[in-house]
This record gives C-alpha cells, sequence and structure tokens, in this order.
C-alpha cells in the first residue's frame, strides 16, 4: 500500500491549502474530478506527465484515510 504522506500535501500558499500532489499544484480534487468524469488512469498519466501511478495510488489512500476518520460530507436520505 501506498504511504499518501510521502505524495500528498496541503500549503496554504498554494490552492488554498486544499490537498496537492507533492511538487506540483495538482489537487487531490482535480484527480478525482477526472476519475468521476470517465477518465482512465492512463488518461490522467498521459495528461499529466508529472503525475506517477504512486501518485494516483496515494490519492485513494489518502480518501479512504478521511472517510475512516469521517472527514466526509454526510448525505441526506430522501424522504
Amino acid at each position: 500500500m501506498v504511504d499518501w504522506k510521502e505524495h500528498i500535501h496541503s500549503d496554504p500558499e498554494v490552492l488554498l491549502g486544499k490537498p496537492i500532489i507533492k511538487g506540483t499544484r495538482i489537487s487531490v480534487e482535480l484527480i478525482l474530478e477526472l476519475y468521476s468524469n470517465g477518465w482512465t488512469t492512463d488518461d490522467i498519466l498521459e495528461s499529466y506527465p508529472t503525475l506517477e501511478l504512486e501518485n494516483i495510488l496515494a490519492t485513494f489512500s489518502y480518501l479512504k484515510d478521511c472517510i475512516q476518520q469521517e472527514l466526509f460530507f454526510p448525505i441526506k436520505q430522501a424522504s
């Protein structure tokens, strides 16, 4: 398993402190948005050559830890 702390950090001076891939201005949010829009890992790596597979895996590891720590928005159930 990839240790996301080696790949992701937050700096208040960059993208308003959003979590980003170290050494880039590519946010975790952007990577997740690309996936939600149907991009594949190959699409992302091709379009963002500064990224490596480990960076993408770290994004999902970070997301998993956030969910485990309940750092998410509750989903309201429809009535």
